[in-house]
């Protein structure tokens, strides 16, 4: 067993994928918003409440409208959990597959996206994308709820001459064209482009067929919907692994940064750090998040790009329901030219990520200017906010802020002038999957065990025999002896370890 330990300069865990607490976010914003050197590439922070306390001559009618003030947030700031990062997990995606595998499940619930929804014609919908949603819809006509099963069922066959016209005549061509000569509709054309495949106007087909496949392949696995959230927020993945790294002798130091590196310079390798407290610690591998490297020391595969993202507290759901613990993503397609497409992901507070009575809301594009630039213009459309006060029908804000962070998917993390043994990891992309983090996990602890297997199914803590223990229990008994049986038991015990798809706790 590799002994592990874990660094981090900051007072909180996951970098870029952390979560905080109402109060700890204003607290972050306010020791460190300021801070070129450490967060260039956070901007135009902005934030709003609809009123603090009210006052006693104003209305009832006032009073409704502000039930929730600004000084109550702030009093039930540890009901929120607000990430920096906003994603979903697929429910056949890779990072559900290693939760399984490897049993770190048992850290964590989570709970069914239990909608997809979109933004058309300055109204949000239900988008129909399961056989059971189809047939309920009151959306389509029958016509179209024909079409639409047609296409999607031919869409799983695995033969091109099933699929009507034959995909390779598109080979190269956009999907919009392939979608248009299915002669679907514009209605259908929208929700299958923009809601089932998530991809644009000019992406090509066979991006186009996969993207909508792979939805297709991960409804039913846990309700109507491919994706699942973790309860407390995103940033409980991470936690989840530092879990399961700490019960088997990990060691994790928040507020403890290196300084330095102590390399050889004959073999071009790291043999030992230097922290922030002057301790020298010998290491045979280093793996560095990339804020950490320096801009002389990176190759760039791309000019650098971030993602402008918004957080906000609303006091409604942008589509009423007979429930009010629903989750949905809602995708929104560009509202002007050279906009670009947004995604939006509204949590109730079932997933404990919000306090009952409001909602949390992350919104997420790719960056082409500041995130108030990208998303106020829609924020303004869709809720009620200071900005748009006519806005009376629609969810009110009691808080937002916005921020640009890094695009990890732009930088390359091989190939940089670095020792031998030491691998750098990007920051989180913006993509709804987390399939680039997993890659890249999987790809540097192929290089540091490459007889390893990754995440292997874990056993039982109770189950692990130490050596200490090992000694006291075989007191009187040849060590070596006892020693070499604890071993292979526990090897027996970590290869029966299977798990399965139920120790993921998904609720509809």
């Amino acid at each position: 067993m590799k002994a592990s330990l874990s660094l981090f300069r900051r007072s909180y865990y996951a970098a870029n994928w952390a979560s905080f607490t109402f109060n700890g976010l204003l607290n972050w914003i306010q020791q460190y918003h300021v801070s070129i050197k450490l967060f260039s590439y956070w901007q135009n922070l902005s934030m709003f409440s609809q009123g603090e306390e009210p006052e006693a001559d104003q209305s009832q009618a006032e009073l409704a409208k502000k039930r929730i003030s600004y000084a109550q947030l702030v009093k039930e700031g540890r009901r929120f959990n607000i990430d920096l990062v906003s994603k979903l997990m697929y429910s056949r995606g890779s990072l559900v597959d290693l939760l399984i595998k490897s049993n770190v499940s048992r850290y964590a619930e989570f709970k069914n996206v239990t909608r997809i929804l979109t933004y058309r014609q300055g109204k949000v919908e239900q988008v129909p994308c399961s056989r059971a949603d189809v047939f309920a819809s009151r959306q389509l006509s029958v016509v179209e709820k024909r079409k639409l099963m047609r296409f999607l069922t031919s869409c799983m066959e695995e033969t091109e001459e099933q699929m009507g016209e034959t995909p390779a005549a598109y080979h190269g061509r956009p999907y919009s064209e392939f979608l248009r000569d299915q002669q679907l509709g514009d209605n259908l054309e929208h929700f299958i482009l923009h809601s089932i495949a998530m991809v644009t106007e000019h992406t090509l087909t066979e991006e186009g067929l996969a993207s909508t496949r792979n939805f297709l392949q991960c409804l039913g696995r846990y309700g109507n919907t491919p994706f699942l959230f973790p309860v407390y927020g995103l940033g409980e993945i991470p936690q989840c692994f530092c879990r399961m790294c700490a019960v088997f002798g990990g060691i994790y130091c928040l507020r403890h940064s290196v300084s330095c590196l102590l390399v050889d310079k004959d073999t071009n390798r790291c043999k030992a750090v230097i922290d922030s407290r002057g301790q020298r610690i010998s290491c045979s591998h280093f793996v560095v998040e990339e804020g950490y490297v320096g801009p002389e020391r990176k190759r760039v595969a791309t000019p650098p790009r971030f993602i402008s993202r918004a957080v906000l507290i609303t006091d409604s759901s942008v589509l009423s329901s007979n429930s009010d613990q629903q989750v949905s993503l809602v995708t929104i397609p560009p509202i002007a030219a050279g906009c670009a497409a947004v995604r939006m992901v509204e949590l109730s507070s079932s997933t404990m990520t919000c306090m009952p009575g409001t909602y949390l809301v992350h919104l997420t594009c790719q960056s082409s200017g500041s995130a108030y630039e990208d998303l106020s213009p829609l924020v303004s459309r869709i809720f009620c906010t200071p900005d748009s006060p006519d806005q009376e029908n629609c969810p009110s804000v009691l808080w937002c802020l916005y921020f640009n962070i890094t695009d990890g998917s732009g930088l390359e993390t091989e190939g940089h002038d670095l020792p031998s043994n030491v691998y750098m990891c990007s920051g989180p992309d913006g993509g709804l999957s987390h399939e680039n983090a997993i890659k890249q996990a999987e790809a540097i602890f192929s290089k540091i065990l490459p007889d390893e297997d990754f995440c292997p199914p874990a056993p039982n803590p109770e189950d692990i025999i130490y050596d200490g223990d090992a000694t006291a229990s075989a007191e009187g008994e040849d060590k070596e002896g006892e020693d070499k049986e604890g071993e292979k038991e526990n090897q027996d015990k970590l290869e029966e370890a299977v798990l399965t798809e139920e120790t993921v706790q998904a609720e509809e």
